[in-house]
């Protein structure tokens, strides 16, 4: 058996978790989020996913920007704006987390979690193998769904990453979505989002106005500050260099974790036939290179090396997800009942 099924192997069988445990792990990270909303304030248990409501309900009260309550003001904001406005040296690992998780509410505030618990446990397990074989395994690494059709994947520094609905139903099979899990990841390890954030911040663009409204409404105006920045990063894009950066470490992560390589080749073949007026298609079409070039670069620097990891047997996200939900059941089925104690005798 070569590396890359052995991989591949260890891969599956992480997806294959017992029941119990998969339950705890996407509670955790629906406890997560719910924290990550409330500003670091105590989080209450998480919701029993039996419904879109049970999955989503606890998220959405907090999800909209600029809305009363905890989502208003956030402990730390202060310090974070001040913290992006000096040397990236200054900025730890800790602190790093601390602003990805800002990010990342803003990420949520704008679409919800997608209402698929088997879903989010899939990607989030994925996406998990994958970051362990990457340059920072130890990064609080966590992955979700947004329920939206567009075809995008989002990374904040930090270790979180999100994909959306629409990528999901779009993708040809396994390897695709780990090529496109790893390009993000490669995002965070090489700490490209927090870099353009830093920049824009030294020169000027989040901190110009903090001195004349500091007295006012701190919590508020920094929130507000720090969205603004946030919503310029996702909407224009990071520089060329970083893009085509994430594509050649993002293969090599890829095939490290045991999945053919060419899966992010397949996803950038997609995005260059895609018509660029397809609103699908739009945001991540304007916020990257011409998939082209990416092709091109990618040609370059992968050769004819990797061609021996290549050429494994495709298996489509919906017959993964077939798979674990058959996996699931049977495990259900063998799982010893709780018997009810006996009935006391009356006197």
């Amino acid at each position: 058996m070569t590396f890359p099924q052995i991989c591949t192997t260890l891969a599956l069988l992480a997806c294959l978790a017992p029941v119990a445990a998969q339950n705890n792990d996407a509670a955790n990270a629906l406890n997560l989020f719910q924290n990550l909303l409330r500003g670091g304030q105590p989080a209450p248990a998480a919701p029993q996913p039996t419904t879109p409501a049970g999955l989503a309900g606890g998220l959405l009260n907090g999800l909209v920007p600029g809305a009363a309550g905890p989502q208003a003001a956030r402990p730390g904001a202060q310090d974070l704006v001040q913290l992006l406005s000096q040397s990236l040296e200054q900025i730890d690992e800790p602190k790093e987390i601390q602003i990805g998780r800002q990010l990342a509410a803003m990420l949520l505030g704008s679409k919800p979690l997608y209402p698929d618990m088997a879903m989010q446990r899939y990607v989030n397990q994925l996406g998990r193998w994958i970051s362990l074989q990457s340059s920072r395994p130890d990064l609080p690494w966590t992955f979700a769904v947004l329920d939206d059709p567009g075809y995008n994947a989002f990374a904040a520094p930090g270790g979180y990453v999100f994909v959306t609905r629409g990528l999901l139903d779009r993708v040809a099979d396994e390897s695709e979505l780990a090529g496109i899990l790893a390009h993000e990841i490669t995002h965070v390890t090489a700490r490209h989002h927090l870099i353009a954030m830093n920049k824009a911040a030294r020169t000027g663009l989040l901190t110009q106005v903090i001195n004349s409204q500091l007295k006012n409404d701190i919590g508020g105006m920094v929130s507000s500050q720090l969205l603004t920045l946030g919503r310029n990063l996702y909407t224009k894009g990071l520089d060329q260099d970083d893009e085509l950066d994430a594509d050649r470490t993002g293969v090599a992560l890829a095939t490290r974790a045991g999945f053919d390589p060419y899966g992010l080749v397949a996803v950038l073949q997609q995005l260059r036939t895609a018509a660029p007026d397809d609103a699908l298609f739009a945001l991540s079409l304007s916020t990257h290179p011409p998939a082209q070039l990416r092709l091109n670069q990618l040609e370059l620097a992968m050769g004819n090396r990797l061609d021996e990891y290549a050429g494994q047997p495709a298996i489509t996200v919906a017959q993964r997800m077939s798979s674990l939900a058959a996996v699931n059941r049977r495990s259900a089925a063998q799982a010893p009942t709780q018997k009810a104690p006996p009935a006391k005798k009356k006197n």
